[in-house]
Formats: C-alpha cells, sequence, structure tokens
C-alpha cells in the first residue's frame, strides 16, 4: 500500500511537472545541425517496419500496428518503447518506410503522452527519450511542414523543462546519469534553454565524484553498465565542448577512470564480461565509446578492475569475479559468482556466465543469479552469496579473503578464496588459476577447506549429519556455439569452436566428470538459448577436497587462425 501511495505521488509530481514545463516558451530551433550519435541495429529496424515488436524479452506480432497501439503483455514492455532507443533501430535501416515510422510513431506519442500520461514520464526514460529525439532529428523532421516542427519542437521543450525540474528524482547511479545527460544535451541544442544547463552540469560533476570510484568502477559492478555511463558522459561532454562551454575536471577524470576498466573487461572478441545482470554490449557500442572518449590508458597488470581480475596471453582472455557482490540497493540485480570466470578464445567464447534471466521472468532471473549459473564451484545447491527473505539485495556475501596475482616465464597467475560458506559449512573455497604465456592452456585447482579449529568443528556437525560427504561441483557453463563432445572414455570433453579451434577439458580424477544441460540467457532473444555445461562431481568429507583440472588447445590447432566466417548477427529471436 506505502508502495502504491508513493507511485501515485510521483505520478501526480510528474504531471504537475509536466503542467509547469507546458507553460515555458518553446523552442523554435537547434542551435546547430544535431549528429546522430546512437548505434542501432539495422535487422532490428526491419523487424519493427514489419511489425515484430521484440521489447523486454517478449515479441508482439502486429503488422501494420502503430507501436502505441501494440497490446504490451507486461510493464517492462510498455516502458522500454517510452525510452525511444527503437529510433537508433529505424535510422539504422533508415530507408523511406523507416522514416515513417519514425515521424509517425514520434508524432504519435506526442498527441497521446505529451501531456503527462504514460509511464515514460520518468526523469530517466525521459532522458533517454530526449537524447534519441535530438540525435534523430533530421529523420523525424525531414519533410515536415512548419506546424509539425513547432509540434515537435514544443514537446521537446516540455520534456526539457520537465528534466529541469525533475532530474533529482532520479535514482542515484545509471538512472540519474540518464536524466542529467538528456537535460545537458537537450538544453545545449535548443535555443534559448541554456540557461537551464548549469545545475545539471553541476549535479553530473557530483555524481561523478559520488558513483565512479578511484578504479573506475561503479557500485553495481555491472560492465554493461559501466559502459552505458561511459557512453552519456562522452555525450555530456561532446555537448559542452562543441557549446564552447568548460568541461568539468570531474567528467574528464570520471572519464579517464572508467576507459580503463573497461577495457579490462572487454574479451578477445570485443564483447564484455557477462557478470552481475550485464552482457556483452551491443555490437560496435563499446568500441565507440572507447575511441570517443580519446583515452588511451589500458588497464594496470596486477589490479583488479572493478573487482574483476584480467588474465590475457597469446588469444586468450580470462576475465575473473574476484571480489563480492554488490552489497545494498547496488545489489539488487547482483549475482552470486565470486570466483567466477569467463574464457574467450580470438573470436569466440568458449567458458561463459549464463548471464541475466530477468528478461525471461521472475524464474529465471532468480536462477541466473545463482552460483550454479557461474563457472565456479558450487556447494550442494547452496550458493555462496545468499539471498535474504523476501529482499533482492543479498543478506550474506562472499567476501574474497585473499587474493594473489603474478606474471613469470609460464604465464599468469590468480589465487583467490572466498568465504562464502564458512558460516554453514566452516568451508573456504580457494581457486588457483594459470594462463600460459601462448593463452593455449588454463590450469585450475579448486580447493574447499575447513582452515581453522572452529571450522574444522563446525565442518564435522555437518558430516556427522552427512557422513558421505557434502556434495559439491566445478561447473563450466559452455558458449552455445561451442560443440561439446566426451571423449577417451568419458575422461575429456573435447570443445569444438566455429573458429576451427579445438580445446580439450582434463581433470585429474577427483571427481565425476559429466556433460549437462545448461541455459544462455541473451538480452533480445524471446527464449533461453540450449547449451551445455561441463561438470566436475565430487564429495567433500574431509577437512581439504582438492580437484585439478586444464582445458587446453588441441596440439594440432595452430598458433594462429584467420577466424572470417564468424557472421554478423542478426537480431537475436
Amino acid at each position: 500500500m506505502a508502495a502504491s501511495r508513493t507511485s501515485s505521488a510521483g505520478s501526480l509530481g510528474n504531471r504537475f511537472a509536466v503542467w509547469r514545463a507546458g507553460l515555458a516558451r518553446p523552442a523554435q530551433a537547434f542551435l546547430s545541425q544535431p549528429e546522430p550519435r546512437t548505434i542501432g541495429l539495422f535487422a532490428r529496424g526491419r523487424q519493427l517496419v514489419a511489425g515484430n515488436f521484440l521489447f523486454a524479452g517478449k515479441l508482439v506480432e502486429a503488422p501494420g500496428t502503430a507501436i502505441w497501439d501494440v497490446a504490451a503483455p507486461d510493464p517492462a514492455f510498455a516502458t522500454e518503447i517510452q525510452g525511444f532507443v527503437w529510433l537508433d533501430d529505424l535510422a539504422a535501416l533508415g530507408d523511406a518506410a523507416a522514416r515513417k515510422r519514425a515521424q509517425d510513431w514520434t508524432y504519435g506519442w506526442i498527441a497521446r503522452f505529451g501531456r503527462g500520461r504514460g509511464a515514460g514520464w520518468t526523469p530517466e526514460l525521459t532522458g533517454r527519450r530526449l537524447i534519441r529525439w535530438i540525435n534523430h532529428a533530421t529523420l523525424i523532421l525531414q519533410g515536415q511542414d512548419r506546424a509539425g516542427s513547432e509540434t515537435y519542437f514544443r514537446a521537446l521543450t516540455v520534456q526539457t523543462h520537465f528534466l529541469a525540474r525533475r532530474w533529482m528524482r532520479a535514482a542515484p547511479g545509471l538512472a540519474r546519469f540518464e536524466a542529467l545527460t538528456g537535460l545537458i544535451v537537450a538544453g545545449l541544442a535548443l535555443e534559448g534553454k541554456a540557461g537551464l544547463v548549469r545545475g545539471a552540469v553541476q549535479a553530473l560533476a557530483r555524481d561523478c565524484q559520488r558513483e565512479v570510484d578511484a578504479g573506475g568502477g561503479i557500485p553495481t559492478r555491472n560492465p554493461e553498465d559501466l559502459l552505458e555511463v561511459l557512453t552519456l558522459l562522452n555525450w555530456a561532454v561532446q555537448a559542452l565542448a562543441e557549446a564552447g562551454r568548460d568541461v568539468p575536471v570531474e567528467l574528464t577524470t570520471a572519464v579517464g577512470r572508467i576507459v580503463p576498466t573497461l577495457r579490462a573487461l572487454r574479451h578477445a572478441d570485443g564483447g564484455l564480461a557477462r557478470f552481475h545482470g550485464g552482457g556483452r554490449g551491443l555490437e560496435g557500442r563499446l568500441d565507440q565509446a572507447l575511441a570517443v572518449s580519446g583515452v588511451r590508458g589500458g588497464p594496470v597488470a596486477g589490479v583488479p578492475a572493478m573487482g574483476f581480475v584480467r588474465l590475457a596471453s597469446g588469444r586468450s582472455t580470462v576475465i575473473v569475479d574476484a571480489a563480492a557482490p554488490p552489497d545494498g540497493a547496488a545489489g539488487e540485480n547482483a549475482h552470486a559468482s565470486t570466483l567466477a570466470f569467463e574464457l574467450t578464445s580470438g573470436r569466440r567464447p568458449v567458458i561463459v556466465s549464463c548471464g541475466s534471466g530477468r528478461p525471461f521472468g521472475e524464474d529465471w532471473a532468480l536462477a541466473g543469479r545463482a552460483t550454479a549459473s557461474h563457472s565456479t564451484l558450487s556447494l550442494e545447491g547452496s550458493s555462496s552469496s545468499r539471498l535474504g527473505k523476501g529482499g533482492a539485495e543479498f543478506a550474506s556475501r562472499a567476501q574474497v579473503i585473499a587474493m594473489q596475482q603474478a606474471q613469470d616465464h609460464g604465464g599468469v597467475h590468480l589465487s583467490a578464496a572466498h568465504g562464502g560458506w564458512v558460516a554453514s559449512h566452516g568451508l573456504t573455497h580457494a581457486r588457483i588459476l594459470t594462463l600460459d604465456v601462448q593463452g593455449r592452456r588454463l590450469t585450475g585447482t579448486d580447493l574447499l577447506e575447513a582452515r581453522g579449529a572452529a571450522d574444522r568443528k563446525r565442518l564435522s556437525s555437518v558430516l556427522a549429519r552427512r557422513p558421505e560427504g557434502v556434495a559439491f561441483a566445478v561447473r563450466f557453463h559452455l558458449h552455445p556455439d561451442v560443440d561439446a563432445t566426451l571423449d577417451m572414455g568419458g575422461t575429456a570433453v573435447s570443445l569444438a569452436l566455429k573458429s576451427g579451434e579445438i580445446w580439450v577439458f582434463r581433470h585429474d580424477g577427483a571427481g565425476i566428470l559429466g556433460l549437462e544441460p545448461s541455459a544462455y540467457l541473451e538480452k533480445g532473444r524471446l527464449q533461453p538459448r540450449a547449451t551445455k555445461q561441463i561438470v566436475l562431481s565430487a564429495l567433500a568429507g574431509g577437512f581439504e577436497s582438492r580437484i585439478g583440472w586444464t582445458l587446453a588447445k588441441a596440439q594440432d590447432t595452430p598458433l594462429a587462425i584467420r577466424d572470417l566466417d564468424r557472421e554478423e548477427l542478426p537480431v537475436p529471436v
């Protein structure tokens, strides 16, 4: 009931702010011709023109239907449409049919929602929408008469003044960055509205100091969120510079810190590590953001980036989550992925995390957060970090209690441990990883240890109830494009990549090797993709249990492969 009253009060406040914004004198033109700065997908633009509406993991097929007349299957679908990111896709298509829909749907929004109705009048959605309207102004205004142009600029003006009054209602973090950047971009682009920008620039500078830490990380530890923050800051810096305004040092400092962190979180295939609710990022978005930033600095060797450790040699990258999940509100979508890793070889992901299940419903969202959905050790179905009763945040978080990185003639090494199961079982999980100098062999050891007297007493108590031992499994989730088969009488797994590379997984015999079903949870798809996982199962019956394993390229796999047969990514369904 309290949440309902808060939502109602926020809606009324937004409606009042829209009414007040409507009293402002409308802008008549832009100070300079806007340049498109957002990347869309050609194939998704074609889908939209055909009447296939894919938002928030739901597909509605409605040929010939305006986007605002589509029956939204859930609130997330309706909300996502209000952000107008689909304009990027129509602009990427760019033909007459795409232009007609961009114009009809934009003016349809003005007629239906322009006075403050609908789910789109939140600060973050308004900021997102303003940026797209200005980025694609040429597409929207082409062929419009004076009345159409005035309608468009009046709606831009109302939204800009609305943001000037309501940006502070956006939650700290990505939402507020979107709201403030939208206000800065719009205020500097529209004639006569530059006076609205000063407070927003100051607020953005403060948020850069609060939300971007000294290591270039953000509280959610979500790599894709970090990419979005960098993209927004790039746009704000460009808008200020082009308007001849001073760029606050806090903005350039934040950009300078974020870029090396994103480079550390970038796999060999150009995609981001998929942890804590983030995906790999839209194709090309990371490259563009890094280039626009103008920052050349790379990751600092031996220093974790936003709690992640990168091991890179030859064509291979390994990215390890080497910190506890985020705490508090920042952890509402976090995953119990401490000490999980991902491995990419050249342009091909090999070992992955399942990913975020949020687009596929509550059950998948919960499953995607579990330790068993990551490539690490899980204990008898118990995640290393655990949710509280009825809450979205972790009540118990696996803290990394030891970590050491090194590099020598044998390769790059990581040794780390977390205490996620100390309180429940008296067990510490330690993981040792080595990637050789050519990037052809990853060697790993996973240990469960009862390290001190109190821990041994607790484990003994657990084993008294389960004399057979505590079941655990080390999981290696495979990308769906990896063809996996049990080999050598069930003692190894051969992994064939589309590049032609062959990797072979072996173990030391301490566990039982199996291939089991898994799921790859990918934004923009209707259903999870079926895939497989390598599972090493064993029982912890003493104070130390150890499993060793290797993942290595087959000897006849060449050092360099011309992997040119990577199809352009279609709109995933």
